[in-house]
């Protein structure tokens, strides 16, 4: 599933791709793929309207549009983004064949497509006029100038879930998920399994410094492309070249050679080094 550095590299390609155009009108050819409103709405109310914003919060794309709604894209573990350039003279009527797994179709002013694809249909379009009514239960973002070693004290105090567990739970922190995760926590030499209100100040601390350099780290790289994921400009992401810890169970660690280990947190597969995270 796209965590935070992937969203963030969407929005920075989307950006100059999209910014200044017009949709000209849309398709829905899976209706559930649009949150809401239903889908005959969304067709009518996006037609016409301009891309002037870009921004993200946690895990979602928040695409502003001249009428002043916002298009919410949350693209869950297998959804894209693509834009596709204007048919070639002689090519045929479409620019390229739309298969099954295309649900939303946008035709922009400039003759290119907008396509929402999605294999495992878990990706979801929101068109709303306030977003906090989808994003506002998010937790604070892990890169926000607002964002210090107190706040993640705050969300973590008394709490007996697993440091693992409540990383992965986006209203304690909002756009991390399990690979950026498990690799701040041996960064930060925490065992994951570990309940968050044990940490000490120190190791949140440690912690708040690990999880800001991964992300900075996976945005850099832009983003893991461990499956699917792929960049709207079709290049994949190179942070898997980074991997410390995550999926490299059995192999040994990089900085003490002890095998790395699996265990699974709320139902997600964790990675982490028994002598180096404790």
């Amino acid at each position: 599933m796209p965590e935070l550095p992937e969203v963030e590299t969407y929005v920075r390609a989307l950006k100059p791709l999209l910014l200044g155009k017009t949709v000209l009108k849309a398709e829905v050819r899976w209706p559930r793929t649009i949150a809401a409103p239903d889908a005959a709405r969304f067709t009518d109310l996006v037609r016409k309207r301009r891309f002037s914003s870009f921004g993200r919060r946690g895990k979602y794309m928040l695409l502003g549009l001249d009428s002043g709604e916002t298009l919410i894209v949350h693209l869950r573990m297998t959804g894209e983004l693509r834009l596709l350039p204007p048919a070639q003279p002689g090519a045929g009527a479409t620019p390229t064949h739309v298969d099954k797994h295309t649900h939303v179709l946008f035709d922009l002013d400039t003759n290119e497509q907008l396509r929402f694809r999605d294999t495992r249909k878990f990706g979801r379009i929101w068109l709303i006029e306030d977003s906090a009514t989808v994003i506002g239960n998010l937790g604070p973002e892990p890169l926000g100038e607002d964002f210090v070693p107190q706040t993640l004290a705050q969300s973590l105090a008394g709490r007996r879930a697993s440091i693992k567990s409540l990383l992965l739970n986006q209203a304690v922190l909002a756009g991390v998920g399990n690979i950026y995760a498990d690799e701040s926590l041996f960064r930060a030499g925490i065992d994951p399994r570990r309940a968050g209100g044990s940490l000490t100040l120190d190791e949140i601390k440690r912690l708040y410094l690990a999880l800001r350099d991964v992300l900075l780290a996976g945005i850099e790289a832009q983003g893991s492309s461990v499956q699917s994921y792929a960049p709207p400009t079709g290049a994949k992401g190179g942070f898997q070249e980074q991997f410390q810890v995550f999926r490299r169970s059995g192999q040994p660690c990089f900085t003490c050679g002890t095998p790395v280990s699996r265990t699974v947190l709320s139902q997600r597969s964790t990675h982490f080094c028994p002598a180096c995270q404790s």
